[in-house]
């Protein structure tokens, strides 16, 4: 996907889904130490909740575009086409996810990465979690994301028709989902026989809904930051009170005398059914930085940006990409050493490596494009 509006290239959203892929890498090494500085410190919320929400927008920057050209057919067809693209995407990972957990149990003797990555039912009766993994009821560790995405993307065709609509059209029914998601336990089950989604889809696209409305309000040449800026002072409130009491769990834990703020009220915070907490500090933070970053701003065409951008751009590789380095990287700490030297090794190098996988592409892209201005 691109991500422009009015024909040109949102840097910000390159950065911001470049950032979010590495901290989901950071985020997915066990007891790595650098995830206390991805942006899940900045309050209840992760770089999941930038993930779908970034994906809704972009997908409303493309789909509403080749709405409004194309009409719906067209529309929902190349909509489908992403979808096939995600789905191979994650069948692939699943295949090499099971082969790395296998070759490591099996050459250092570890039976408990089979339970720790959730492949030990693929292990042992791989003809059913095959088929189970086909129908996306079965996400082990670290492919649970990806399942979302597409469910998610499968239904947008419909969401985006009634955002086109109007936006109230597509909010309304979204927070009503979420409402009864809440209200009664409603979720998505899988395999092993009733175990949930990790992320469930009937609460997460509303996150998913939000970013589409944001979104499609950019190509019709609107700024909702711009038309609801008198939102900005709450906005910064919220950022500010949920950071200050994350920050306080946080140093609880390593200072038994400094309170833990609310924590009897508000902990535990959900994630698979996003928890409204989750849901609202995401969005206040997000708003804030829509606010703060404006799309000309130098510092997101600087050098030392770009290869955050790169990344972002080619997102889907990246974070493919990532999932594998995640796993590759929780397994040379627990075989080699956890040392804080070698949890910076890990991270630094996974990072280097995606860096060097986007701008790969990036060349290739150009080569490609050359070759057919060339051509013509």
């Amino acid at each position: 996907m691109t991500a422009k509006g009015g024909g040109r290239r949102d840097l910000r959203l390159d950065v911001a889904r470049g950032l979010a892929l590495f901290f989901i890498f950071i985020d997915h090494i066990p007891e790595n130490r650098f995830s206390a500085v991805t942006m899940q410190a900045l309050g209840f919320f992760d770089a999941a909740e930038a993930f779908i929400f970034l994906s809704g927008y972009t997908a409303a920057l493309v789909y509403g575009r080749s709405l409004k050209r194309d009409g719906m057919l067209v529309m929902s067809a190349r909509v489908y086409r992403r979808v096939w693209t995600l789905y191979v995407a994650h069948l692939f990972l699943f295949v090499v996810l099971s082969a790395i957990v296998s070759y490591v149990i099996e050459s250092f003797g570890s039976p408990v990465y089979a339970e720790e990555s959730r492949v030990g039912d693929f292990l042992s009766e791989p003809h059913i979690a095959l088929v189970r993994a086909l129908t996306l009821e079965f996400q082990p560790t670290f492919l649970d994301i990806l399942p979302l995405y597409i469910v998610l993307l499968a239904v947008f065709p419909l969401i985006l028709a009634l955002l086109d609509r109007s936006p109230w059209a597509a909010l309304i029914p979204s927070l009503a989902l979420y409402g009864v998601v809440h209200a009664f336990d409603v979720r998505f089950h899988g395999y092993p026989e009733g175990n949930p989604w990790f992320f469930n889809p009937l609460a997460w696209q509303l996150l998913f809904v939000i970013g589409a409305a944001a979104g499609l309000s950019r190509v019709k040449g609107q700024s909702l930051v711009e038309e609801a800026k008198w939102l900005i002072v709450p906005a910064i409130a919220l950022a500010v009170v949920a950071l200050a009491i994350d920050l306080s769990w946080t140093v609880h834990r390593f200072v038994d005398r400094v309170p833990a703020l609310l924590a009897d009220q508000i902990w535990p915070i959900n994630k698979t059914d996003l928890s409204p907490y989750r849901l609202v500090n995401f969005l206040a933070v997000a708003f804030v930085a829509a606010w703060l970053v404006r799309p000309d701003a130098p510092w997101l065409a600087s050098p030392w940006m770009r290869p955050v951008a790169l990344a972002g751009k080619f997102s889907l590789h990246v974070f493919c990409f990532g999932i594998i380095l995640s796993l590759v990287g929780h397994f040379v700490l627990v075989e080699i050493s956890r040392s804080l030297l070698v949890q910076a090794a890990v991270t630094v190098t996974g990072i280097a490596a995606m860096i060097g996988l986007a701008s790969l592409l990036a060349w290739y892209a150009r080569v490609v494009e050359a070759k057919e201005a060339g051509a013509g």
